[in-house]
């Protein structure tokens, strides 16, 4: 597929014109929404638990011109964020000194989710190739899964890495079942969640869905519990958030964290340092795109409201407060009044 690398500042920038029209969406301007004051009533206190509206925050646009903005991580030491645009094929990266926009990787093998291991490398799922790569230091890439039981991956989604380096994700097949975000083929394979060990290759199923099929996972704080989205697709069950206790290199007494879902579709999740759970929220209902803060009992303390469908979101920025989302076309952000549970 073409790559086109796009410019977007503070200023304001042109998006790329063969990006696909939304309705809405397509009319807005980077930086703040319009109508944008202070407190942001998009920013939504539903309990006084939720603490992390700053009251002259905004939500703003940083980027746009994506077909479907996926996957984002915050490098802290560059200074940048980077993110999935799966149907063009490229990871796009932006600058947060001068809101500079470009394409970091093309093709991207219809990459997805991302993630960094503690020595700071980019973990990255493929949904082309069907596999988890590490890009190293000096750019080289390397393969670190992309079959289990001598069978190809389905089409690997979303990804963390634990404080031993052992990989964590998704492989739900989402990137198999056409040729807009990957190509179409038949999984051979379970939608499983896999751990690997980078060190000795060695993969486990730690998760096989009795229904659905995984797409976010994160870890808490502690990382003592794994929390994982399951979506029904195709189907029409309403996706919930499961979460797991974490012995080591398995997972059990695995429940219900959070089911709310019937007005859209959660894809994303984060954790910050209080232990509550940011999820994406779209697919439904447009009053309720954005994402909803959870608090660590699985109660609904808040929510951020966007003008498009969001898929997936990080914290980052030098202090990690600052929450990104994408959201169909654009990328999205807002500083918040906690920091992100993610390292580096």
């Amino acid at each position: 597929m073409e790559r086109r690398t796009f410019l977007a500042g503070a200023a304001g920038a042109m998006a790329l014109a063969a990006a696909p029209k939304m309705a809405k969406a397509d009319e807005l301007p980077l930086g703040p929404l319009p109508g944008t004051r202070y407190p942001d009533p998009r920013i939504e206190v539903l309990d006084p638990r939720f603490k992390y509206r700053i009251g002259n925050g905004y939500i703003e646009r940083i980027a746009t011109g994506c077909r479907w903005a996926e996957g984002p991580v915050y490098i802290r030491d560059g200074g940048y964020l980077l993110w999935s645009d799966i149907p063009n094929n490229r990871i796009m990266r932006w600058s947060e000194d001068d809101g500079h926009v470009s394409v970091f990787r093309a093709p991207s093998n219809f990459s997805n989710g991302h993630t960094r291991d503690r020595e700071g490398r980019l973990i990255s799922c493929e949904h082309d190739t069907r596999r988890i790569t590490r890009t190293e230091h000096d750019g080289s890439i390397t393969v670190l899964m992309d079959k289990f039981n001598g069978k190809p991956l389905n089409a690997p989604n979303d990804v963390v890495v634990s404080a031993d380096g052992a990989v964590w994700f998704t492989d739900p097949g989402f990137g198999i079942f056409g040729n807009y975000e990957g190509h179409k083929a038949e999984p051979e394979l379970p939608a499983n969640v896999y751990r690997l060990d980078p060190r000795t290759g060695r993969a486990s199923v730690v998760f096989v869905p009795d229904a659905g099929r995984p797409n976010g996972i994160a870890f808490s704080p502690d990382e003592k519990k794994l929390y994982i989205i399951l979506m029904a697709f195709p189907g029409s069950r309403p996706a919930e958030i499961r979460v797991f206790d974490v012995d080591g290199d398995k997972l059990s007494n695995g429940k219900l964290f959070s089911a709310d879902f019937t007005r859209g579709n959660t894809d994303g999740i984060r954790l910050d340092m209080d232990g509550n759970v940011w999820s994406s929220m779209g697919s439904g209902d447009p009053a309720e795109d954005g994402v909803r803060c959870y608090a660590p009992n699985g109660d609904l303390i808040g929510k951020i409201h966007l003008p498009e469908t969001c898929a997936n979101l990080c914290f980052g920025g030098k202090k990690k407060n600052r929450l990104f989302m994408t959201a169909s076309t654009s990328v999205y952000s807002v500083y918040v009044e906690t920091v992100g549970a993610m390292v580096p």
